[in-house]
């Protein structure tokens, strides 16, 4: 359901467009994501005979909400509703056409520095890399990632009354947009090699394909939300707190009107309070920590040390739920959920400490979002020669605090390389940006050398308060299991956990041999969520080591074949 935002209003005459023979109402900014969640159109591909999905992760990963618009396959989440568009749900296979579009040679392009990723590692390292040649490209059709993710272009903003957060990105944006880098937005990138001492990414988008050859590469591609797999996770309906939050700061659209926000960490008490603020029912919060208390106060005093402002709004967000009577359930975590054609109810137990689950609880919803943490996006940076290891529950980049890896001219800022949040990655991109300016210069002036000193120790205090905040939630049970045999491993091929269980026993225990024995990992989602569910079960007890990932190759995007070819000539 549409929304009202402080600060953010609906502009321009509304329209209409077609999707699956309804007239659809919808505003000038929003995506067909937003627009059909608001119309109560959930469904929006086909996964089986009679299997349905949705929005899932609303930032262009998942490939979930994929439909056919005019006949052309596009993701419901990145493209912009238009007056007179025909939209159709995604079959499960699509028969290509004759008369499919040819694409035009790649535009041929080159650089300085190519930065992919316009969240705020890539803002800040734009920012940061004064009197160099900079493109810096991004998925959405607008920049600001999923931290500062903005209103969509058809939206009136009122600067004055907008929250910090919308705030500081705004301001962010504005400051690269005039400055000379080259912002390309709605422009994947789907294939990146080094070529000599350059580094040679392809690209598509809506002016065609381009191939940009770069002296130096920052990528700040952030993090993707990790997997909740059980029962009922593939429902229409489910989907990741960061969707959530995006249909809601981009799209001013609640995910539901009666939301169950469930999974690990504070985005979701985040999430949880900004609905509330738009008027929507929040059914419960389900957290798999426990409730803070005395013997969790020296992680509380860190991130207080760190940064007190952060801290309080923590307590506040608490509050504020508290007071309006949404229960906080603390040592629990959702189970299972149901439904017809979308999400019903879901159920939700108090975990144990010998890992068993206690009594069911069921909560009738119409929307479930799930925030069980996060891994790092860094299929490029492993296809480019970087080097890995595991951290932190996922495997992450190698780098220096100034993002730069194994790789001297490659860089990795931000959530991209391991997680440390919008603080350290603000910080990280500075320092990267400030890093190729040293090595295309020759060195820095003054003035620089000081903003490297200040971002430094910027980072420094964002890793402490991460530390603080990620002990503060860090369960207190074992992770209990909550799938079945029957439970969908990879959601784009229905393979389910027990066909994986089956090659196992039997022996087979390498990625590669799963992935042609069952398909798993060659759907739209490319293995992004499936990838770390089959990592982690083939590592057992010891930690994921990156024969236990899917080897890294292009295209780590779906795009046409007509694309395809025209990236690949010379």
């Amino acid at each position: 359901m549409r929304v009202s935002l402080p600060g953010i209003a609906r502009s321009g005459p509304g329209f209409r467009f077609r999707f699956a023979g309804h007239e659809i109402p919808a505003w000038p900014g929003e995506t067909l994501a937003a627009a059909l969640t608001s119309a109560g159109q959930l469904a929006l591909s086909t996964n089986g005979p009679d299997e349905r999905r949705g929005v899932f992760c609303g930032m262009g990963a998942c490939g979930e909400c994929t439909v056919l618009v005019d006949g052309r396959s596009q993701r419901a989440c990145m493209v912009a509703a238009a007056p007179g568009m025909v939209v159709e749900p995604m079959p499960r296979r699509v028969v290509a056409t004759s008369d499919a579009p040819v694409a035009a040679p790649a535009q041929l392009l080159a650089c300085d520095l190519l930065i992919i990723g316009a969240g705020p590692a890539g803002l800040a390292a734009a920012e940061a890399a004064v009197g160099l040649s900079v493109i810096i490209i991004d998925e959405r059709s607008k920049p600001g990632g999923q931290y500062f993710k903005q209103p969509g272009k058809g939206f009136t903003i009122t600067p004055t009354a907008l929250d910090a957060q919308f705030s500081e990105g705004a301001a962010l944006i504005a400051d690269v947009a005039a400055s000379p880098a080259k912002l390309m937005a709605g422009r994947s990138a789907w294939s990146a090699r080094r070529d000599g001492h350059h580094i040679v990414v392809e690209t598509s988008g809506p002016e065609g394909p381009a191939r940009i050859t770069a002296a130096r590469l920052i990528i700040a591609t952030g993090a993707t939300e990790k997997p909740w797999p059980m029962p009922g996770w593939t429902l229409p309906g489910v989907m990741t707190t960061g969707a959530a939050q995006t249909l809601l700061r981009s799209g001013a659209v609640s995910p539901g009107s009666k939301v169950l926000v469930a999974g690990n960490g504070p985005l979701n008490i985040q999430l949880a309070n900004e609905l509330l603020n738009a008027g929507v029912t929040v059914a419960a919060v389900v957290e798999q920590a426990p409730r803070p208390g005395l013997a969790r106060a020296g992680s509380a005093l860190a991130m207080a040390r760190y940064d007190a402002r952060l801290a309080v709004q923590g307590v506040r967000q608490l509050a504020r739920l508290a007071r309006a009577g949404v229960p906080l359930l603390f040592s629990h975590i959702v189970c299972r959920a149901e439904g017809e054609s979308q999400v019903e109810r879901a159920f939700v137990a108090a975990t144990r400490p010998d890992g068993s689950l206690g009594p069911e609880r069921g909560f009738e919803i119409d929307a479930l979002c799930i925030g069980a943490g996060f891994q790092p996006q860094a299929e490029m940076a492993r296809a480019l020669g970087c080097r890995l290891e595991w951290q932190g529950g996922a495997m992450a980049v190698v780098r220096e605090d100034d993002g730069r890896t194994s790789v001297g001219n490659v860089f990795v800022a931000g959530d991209g390389g391991g997680l440390g949040g919008a603080r350290a990655a603000l910080a990280q991109g500075t320092l990267a940006g400030l890093a190729v300016v040293a090595d295309v210069k020759g060195g820095l002036s003054a003035a620089q050398l000081a903003q490297s000193q200040a971002q430094r120790r910027a980072l420094v205090t964002a890793r402490g308060f991460q530390a603080g905040l990620w002990q503060l939630f860090a369960p207190a049970h074992p992770t209990p299991t909550v799938h079945t045999p029957e439970t969908l491993l990879c959601r784009c091929e229905g393979v389910r956990f027990g066909d994986v269980d089956a090659l196992l026993a039997a022996g087979t225990n390498d990625p590669g041999s799963i992935k042609r024995a069952t398909r798993l990992g060659m759907g739209r989602c490319q293995g992004r969520y499936c990838g770390p569910l089959l990592a982690a079960r083939l590592a057992g007890d010891g930690p994921v080591g990156e024969g236990d990932l899917f080897a890294p190759r292009p295209p780590f995007k779906p795009l046409s074949i007509a694309e395809l070819a025209a990236g690949a000539a010379p």
